[in-house]
């Protein structure tokens, strides 16, 4: 089976990685986003998809669009089987879809029709899911609507962040491509429409996203500071300043108390959030500072009974 992949970041390494150890799976060619600046200092860097192909031998093709005449001349010349795409960052276009005999097979990291869309993994735990999974489908011209393949369920575990998640579901990604790859092939799958009356989006994730509401409970900000790790973090204000805090739950108060109040003692600092609960913080990042433990901040920011973060 000739295959061609398409991908770009580390989520799709692994399943990259599994086709190129099987024998018959020889990839042809594989496709990434051309070199962009990256990270904080935006030197121009390749893709991981890239770096893992180049490794390995593999012809790499960098398209601008993918929609190109060039890209659908290069598709055409190679004549592939299956594309596998895997966070590929380009929408596919209909006359290339139509290429391949068992057509392009995406690996989406939810139970497709719930968390359609470019972050599946974050609003899974921003939400308070307690499992995830993989589905393998068929692309369509819709927003991951295609037909699904093959699916697989994962648990979340309870302090788990979005990296950590991310980094088993890609793991897991790699056989169920494979297995999904091998029964195609033979027929062995039926492929089931989406019951698109119970879709769910996961939209691309915006810095806003990441402030902080303290009128919501501990557990529901917790869930949110493991969902937006590494960005957009969560965050909140302090003495009119940006402010991004870790922490987890603390033990429920009797009391009311005003939301985003912070208490401290001698070696622990905690807020008030929503219905009676606290959340006790780990460390604390002010803009333009390094993180420190949230002692330390305390300590340092000498508070005010009555403070509060977000006022």
């Amino acid at each position: 089976m000739r295959i061609v992949f398409c991908g770009t970041p580390d989520f799709a390494v692994p399943t990259l990685e599994g086709l190129l150890g099987e024998t018959d799976f020889p990839v042809e060619a594989v496709l990434t986003q051309p070199d962009r600046p990256r990270g904080r200092g935006q030197q121009v860097a390749s893709s991981p998809v890239k770096d893992r192909a180049l490794d390995a031998g593999v012809h790499v093709y960098q398209p601008e669009k993918i929609k190109s005449d060039s890209a659908y001349e290069f598709f055409k010349r190679l004549q592939p089987d299956a594309v596998v795409i895997i966070a590929y960052g380009q929408i596919i276009p209909p006359r290339l879809i139509e290429l391949p005999r068992l057509g392009w097979v995406n690996l989406h990291a939810s139970l497709l029709p719930a968390y359609r869309g470019a972050a599946p993994v974050n609003w899974a735990i921003v939400n308070g899911e307690m499992c995830t999974g993989l589905t393998t489908m068929q692309i369509d011209a819709g927003l991951d609507s295609g037909p699904i393949l093959l699916q697989r369920t994962l648990s979340i575990g309870a302090d788990e962040t979005a990296p950590e998640l991310a980094r088993r579901l890609a793991e897991a990604g790699a056989p169920l491509m494979i297995e999904t790859l091998r029964k195609l092939d033979r027929g062995e799958i039926v492929p089931v429409i989406q019951d698109h009356t119970q879709a769910t989006l996961a939209p691309r994730l915006r810095k806003e996203d990441g402030r902080i509401n303290w009128r919501h409970t501990a557990a529901h900000i917790y869930n949110r500071i493991r969902g937006l790790e590494p960005w957009p973090g969560a965050f909140t204000t302090f003495r009119g300043r940006l402010c991004h805090v870790w922490g987890r739950p603390a033990a429920a108060v009797a009391r009311a108390e005003a939301p985003g109040t912070l208490f401290a003692s001698s070696d622990e600092l905690q807020v008030a959030c929503g219905e009676g609960t606290r959340l006790r913080l780990d460390a604390v990042q002010l803009e333009g500072r390094k993180r420190v433990a949230a002692a330390d901040f305390a300590h340092g920011a000498r508070l005010v009974s009555g403070e509060e973060l977000g006022a």
